[in-house]
């Protein structure tokens, strides 16, 4: 059993390669489907935000383009194009379940700066009081780093510690943690509970991620690690299906469960 049924304020962070298909566009149906789930959550009287990437994809689509960009500035433009047709796509999904979203697109020193600190952790409060679901993504068009080294994995977790979460779900193309690759390993098993990040762990991750996303499992581990610093629990789990978020709150074992309050003990 895990103790999603005390939570009260959860991050989920949803990856490109959940919300696209190959070629790039949108996975119209899933984005509709994860919108009704949280949004429905949200009635729940839950505090609900989501990290969500993408937008360079969706840019790619929008231009036309035949694969993702590998020079920065074109992926920033990527990104800057794809993040208004994203977030459009968002805000009808959402409205279709009368719940309105509102954009933060942050950058690292957003966060590092005091000042602008506290603004965001004052706008994402009064979101949350009006009811409002915030949808994150960072902002691409300036922050040069994470186009080039970065991920949104990591993001999710700044977010949640910024907002005291008390969970952190990352919804991704995998089922969760394996004890190795099971796209090129048959005896791969997947690991439901971990109380610790082991070296083995990390060793055995790999680091690449879709050809249309930044991030992979290390990305993933790390944000685990950096959310147990405030203990935050992390689930990670597929995304291909969101009413699977469900089972969570009903008390399910899904996907690979990490006790935050253990990781870095």
């Amino acid at each position: 059993m895990n103790q999603f049924e005390k939570k009260h304020r959860i991050v989920f962070k949803v990856g490109t390669s959940t919300l696209t298909y190959e070629n790039h566009k949108p996975n119209i149906r899933r984005l509709r489907a994860l919108a009704r789930v949280l949004s429905d959550l949200s009635n729940r009287g839950l505090d609900i935000a989501l990290v969500t990437s993408g937008a360079i994809a969706v840019g790619v689509s929008k231009l036309g383009l035949e694969k993702r960009p590998e020079d920065t500035r074109s992926r920033q433009a990527a990104s800057c194009i794809g993040q208004c047709e994203l977030i459009y796509m968002y805000d009808k999904a959402f409205l279709e379940y009368g719940k309105n979203i509102g954009q933060l697109l942050m950058t690292r020193s957003d966060v590092e700066n005091d000042e602008r600190r506290t603004n965001l952790i004052n706008a994402f409060e009064k979101m949350f009081s009006y009811g409002v679901i915030p949808v994150i993504n960072e902002n691409d068009g300036i922050a040069v780093e994470e186009i080039v080294f970065g991920d949104n994995d990591n993001l999710s977790a700044t977010v949640a510690k910024l907002i005291n979460a008390d969970a952190l779900v990352i919804l991704s193309d995998i089922d969760g943690l394996y004890t190795a690759d099971p796209r090129t390993d048959e005896d791969a098993r997947l690991i439901t509970d971990v109380r610790r990040v082991t070296e083995e762990m990390l060793d055995s991750a790999g680091s690449a991620g879709s050809t249309r996303g930044t991030g992979g499992m290390v990305t993933k581990l790390s944000a685990v690690k950096s959310a147990a610093e405030a203990g935050i629990d992390t689930v990670l789990m597929n995304g291909a299906d969101p009413d699977d978020i469900y089972k969570l709150f009903d008390g399910h074992s899904i996907g690979t469960y990490f006790h935050g309050d253990e990781i870095n003990a």
